[in-house]
């Protein structure tokens, strides 16, 4: 009996769940990021701002949605001033409720541009968070947001010169960004490097694709979310539950289980492969491949040989022939069974 793990469950609706406006530092208005990205064939953008989280719920409709969002920093203060040799944690905020526009890791010192601070509001003030640059204070911020009903992510870690020691022991974080356009374009292309070791340590991110758009650095990396109507609480339940998959261009259609068969279903790819927390990977390659199936035995084998191994876990990764890829979440081993 099959089950799906992707597709097959909803509806699939293209996302950028990172970009500023003008309320921020990017360029364009939010009326004009709705105009250009749904000209693009998007339904879904999070308007992450730099600092204030502001809701836009005026421009959600039938055939868009807004998602209630901001971006927060935490840097490490050095000696030498300049921005370009701090170490920095940006994080994206995603609230599940569309009118929660306060979130507790708020501080008003931090919002650094002057005209967006006319958007801090008296609320927004009552709330002070200390930011210090550690680990600990970070996994303590991403647990107050996930308290308070905010997905969090953690974003670009090359652009913002992070290492190992910066993400290793991070917890509670939704998602994780294995591609940035922005930062690929400027020559910081990040990797699923940090997203693979938070797995390995049993944390259940999301491997996320964005845009960071701040005027035309737009249309280079996006999620496919599915869920059952273009709804904010279904939408942001599906993105909760990992009902989704990231992409620089090519389509996931289909991951599911038939017995102990592995099915992808995609757009025309080169290769598609099936990784897990070992080195253990299933693959195909071809000119022009649409789907694949993978005996996965051995790898449920192995789980029962070593049951004290845990985490394990399957993703997918499909790449077309334009070196373009797609990135599935992790499917744990309860899932799989």
């Amino acid at each position: 009996m099959k089950k799906y793990l992707l597709g097959g469950k909803g509806n699939f609706y293209k996302a950028n769940l990172h970009m500023h406006t003008t309320i921020s530092d990017g360029q364009l208005s939010p009326e004009e990021v709705k105009k250009r990205y749904m000209e693009q064939g998007y339904s879904i953008v999070a308007y992450t701002d730099h600092e204030v989280i502001l809701s836009h719920n005026d421009l959600s409709d039938e055939n868009f949605l807004a998602i209630t969002s901001y971006e927060g920093s935490v840097n490490k203060r050095e000696k030498i001033g300049e921005f370009e040799f701090v170490k920095t944690y940006h994080l994206n905020y995603f609230a599940k409720d569309k009118n929660a526009v306060v979130c507790p890791c708020f501080t008003e010192k931090n919002v650094w541009m002057e005209h967006t601070r006319a958007y801090v509001t008296d609320e927004m003030r009552k709330v002070d968070y200390p930011l210090a640059y550690s680990v600990e204070q970070i996994n303590d911020m991403i647990e107050k947001a996930n308290e308070a009903g905010f997905l969090v992510s953690y974003n670009h870690p090359v652009w913002s010169q992070q290492e190992h020691e910066d993400y290793a022991d991070l917890k509670g974080l939704w998602g994780v960004e294995v591609y940035n356009h922005l930062s690929a374009v400027m020559g910081y292309p990040d990797t699923v490097v940090p997203f693979v070791t938070l797995l390995r340590r049993g944390e259940h991110v999301l491997p996320l694709a964005t845009d960071d758009a701040h005027g035309e650095q737009m249309f280079g990396g996006f999620c496919m979310i599915e869920a059952e109507s273009l709804e904010y609480k279904k939408v942001l339940s599906a993105m909760e539950k990992g009902d989704l998959y990231s992409s620089t261009g090519p389509k996931i259609e289909e991951i599911s289980l038939d017995g102990a068969k592995l099915c992808v279903r995609c757009s025309a790819a080169s290769e598609i492969m099936v990784n897990s927390e070992r080195r253990l990977v299933y693959g195909t390659r071809g000119e022009e491949i649409t789907e694949a199936e993978f005996d996965i035995s051995s790898f449920l084998k192995q789980n029962e040989k070593y049951p004290e191994k845990s985490p394990s876990f399957l993703r997918v990764t499909v790449t077309d022939k334009q070196g373009k890829q797609a990135w599935s979440r992790a499917y744990f081993e309860n899932e799989l069974k």
